[in-house]
């Protein structure tokens, strides 16, 4: 059965997904009409949430949607390390009126998800922090919905093509929030966009989007010119209208405060990009264990949002967030196209 291609978009523009908030029906809607790609983030969702979600964008546009899902990680951190990071924060946790969470492990309702956007015909679904089993993007190209993987390296691409991957989302090092190498216990690598995007565009023919530091529309057109079929915005979007970004991030990174940004994993075990503020700072020495320092900071964070407190929130931002302003998402894609 055919699947979408991302080449037949009318704006190379598609909304990356941001879990934990800021993507919302409105946003993907918003970006889909203005000839782009929305997406939902399922992540952090649970599947009747997630459901409601598609639900509404659909009344919301005629135009093609994607979701984007965890891949599941078997990973299991040294639980002397995990309970070592977990009590270096009981204080700061305390400061704010909160106990540290609880370490665990879960798959995000991995089965459920996916049994849903099989129902649900998104015309996209891509996955994040791993390559899924061959078995499942071949049922969902067999539906007629592009499966789409993140990756990180010509490596991950490589792997994933094989799997059946029929469109890849390659992330640069300058992308804000987490990346999306396979191996969360790997130094992500520092090897600028262009270079691994020419590479993997010298090994592949399947459609690319590109993303990783998107400031402008001299960008997109840079991007595109290297081989990309479409380019994936994320952090400019979280000041978009129609995102749920919450008030304390919108205003951090649009107030002049914060001056660069650091990947750190000091929030989720699992590395991510964010505006460098003191809890980054003081918390170099996070174990990997994603999802479990997840579940351990998760108090924490919603805490000092709460708070208002920029220091110790997490505040995911790509290096090009000096470029974000409040617009329309609409406004924001139109921007960002080369004209044709």
């Amino acid at each position: 059965m055919p699947v979408f291609d991302l080449r037949e978009l009318d704006r190379p523009i598609i909304g990356a997904p941001m879990a934990g908030g800021p993507s919302t029906p409105e946003l993907a809607a918003a970006v889909t009409d203005a000839g782009g790609l929305g997406f939902l983030a399922a992540g952090y969702r649970s599947p009747g949430n997630l459901e409601d979600q598609l639900g509404r964008v659909r009344e919301l546009t005629a135009g093609p949607v994607g979701v984007n899902l965890f891949v599941p990680d078997s990973l299991e951190p040294d639980p002397e390390d995990v309970a070592r990071y977990s009590n270096s924060l009981r204080a700061e946790a305390s400061a704010l009126g909160v106990e540290v969470g609880a370490a665990r492990n879960d798959d995000d309702g991995w089965h459920a998800k996916l049994e849903l956007v099989l129902d649900a015909r998104p015309e996209v679904v891509s996955f994040t922090f791993g390559c899924p089993e061959s078995r499942v993007l071949a049922t969902l190209a067999q539906a007629g919905i592009l499966p789409m993987v993140t990756v990180t390296t010509g490596e991950e691409a490589q792997q994933a093509v094989a799997a059946g991957a029929r469109a890849l989302a390659v992330q640069g090092p300058d992308a804000g929030g987490h990346r999306g190498a396979f191996d969360q216990r790997t130094i992500p690598t520092d090897r600028p966009l262009a270079d691994t995007l020419t590479e993997i565009r010298s090994q592949t023919a399947v459609p690319l989007a590109a993303g990783g530091g998107v400031s402008g529309p001299d960008d997109v057109v840079r991007l595109l010119g290297l081989g990309a079929d479409a380019v994936q915005v994320g952090t400019l979007l979280l000041t978009a209208d129609e995102a749920g970004t919450n008030p304390l991030h919108r205003a951090a990174l649009t107030d002049g405060r914060f001056a660069e940004t650091s990947l750190t994993r000091a929030y989720t075990g699992r590395f991510a990009r964010g505006l460098t503020n003191r809890f980054i700072r003081e918390h170099a020495d996070a174990p990997a264990g994603y999802p479990h320092l997840h579940y351990v900071t998760a108090p924490l964070r919603a805490a000092a949002i709460t708070a208002g407190d920029a220091d110790i929130a997490h505040l995911w931002a790509g290096t090009g967030f000096a470029s974000a302003r409040p617009e329309p998402a609409a406004a924001m894609v139109e921007r960002l196209s080369p004209t044709r």
